[in-house]
């Protein structure tokens, strides 16, 4: 128990081991803006909730015939962590492919980062003070994002005017995604494998079940499922893989460091696939959120 406790912390692994990290995260963050353009449609025509939860069980349901963990086997602690991490998936899905209905990706993604932006700055602001600059600085990106695309450029009567449940989502999501980070990486340590993520899906699936089975409609259709297989493997199952492969390499601000460059990742496909424009504002929201998440998560004198 000890043992496990210990590795929950984790540490960072040079070499060619960080560089794959590097790849794994990269490549992680990508598939998930793709899959979350792709499952827009799909929301849209059955329903965010509905299409969450069958996405999730989906990737739930492969895991567990492919890995086939070892469920009996595992201690208070595996249990314990597998269920934070799948209360967190659960909250971060539900709530962001909620704020997508409602908000542009790359500003449902820029807002979602508050998340994680939140838990560096934290820890920092514990050890110099002086970082709580950049808190402050991606509240000005957030300020900036949560405007109105119009031809005006009225800004402030454009943030009055915001889409207030969209926004709303999309914070909530963040507290998800911050949750998500630490409990990943717990996740990774005391499991073996891709049994931690097999159960963390699986606890998620459960969560979720009464969203997606009670949400608005007229029950879940043959169609619906039929689409959220294909988004599964998309999202979450390819880029939760990723992020756990990542994450077992490299320490988790290291991870947050590179978490930064999703937003602008979330514009050019949200204007690649969706057609999605941004305004200057905008736009500058999303690079000082970028900037003000690569200062917060930058370790004290390394990367470790």
């Amino acid at each position: 128990m000890k043992d496990a406790e210990a590795r929950a912390n984790g540490s960072t692994v040079g070499g060619l081991g960080f560089l794959v990290g590097v790849v794994a995260a990269m490549s992680s963050m990508i598939v998930l803006q793709l899959g979350a353009s792709l499952s827009k449609p799909a929301m849209e025509a059955y329903g965010a909730l509905q299409i969450t939860w069958l996405r999730l069980m989906w990737a739930a349901v492969l895991l567990l015939v492919f890995v086939r963990p070892k469920v009996l086997s595992y201690s208070r602690l595996q249990w314990k962590t597998a269920l934070l991490l799948g209360a967190a998936i659960s909250v971060t899905n539900l709530c962001y492919y909620q704020s997508l209905l409602h908000l542009p990706i790359g500003i449902a993604t820029s807002l979602e980062f508050i998340g994680p932006l939140s838990v560096s700055a934290f820890y920092l602001v514990r050890v110099n003070r002086a970082r709580i600059v950049w808190p402050a600085f991606a509240s000005i990106g957030v300020l900036l994002l949560t405007t109105r695309q119009s031809s005006g450029g009225r800004f402030l009567v454009d943030w009055a005017e915001a889409d207030a449940l969209g926004v709303t989502w999309a914070l909530a999501a963040a507290f998800g995604w911050g949750s998500y980070v630490v409990f990943m990486k717990r996740t990774g340590n005391v499991f073996s494998g891709l049994e931690g993520l097999t159960m963390s899906l699986a606890a998620a699936t459960a969560i979720s079940a009464p969203f997606g089975l009670l949400g608005p409609g007229e029950g879940i259709s043959v169609e619906a499922v039929r689409a959220a297989f294909g988004l599964a493997i998309l999202v979450p199952l390819l880029p939760y893989t990723l992020e756990m492969l990542a994450l077992r390499r490299m320490h988790a601000r290291v991870f947050a460091i590179l978490m930064g460059v999703e937003p602008v990742i979330s514009v050019i496909i949200g204007w690649i696939v969706l057609s999605q424009s941004l305004t200057t504002a905008q736009l500058a929201g999303v690079a000082l959120v970028t900037i003000a998440i690569l200062k917060v998560t930058q370790p004290k004198s390394d990367v470790a």
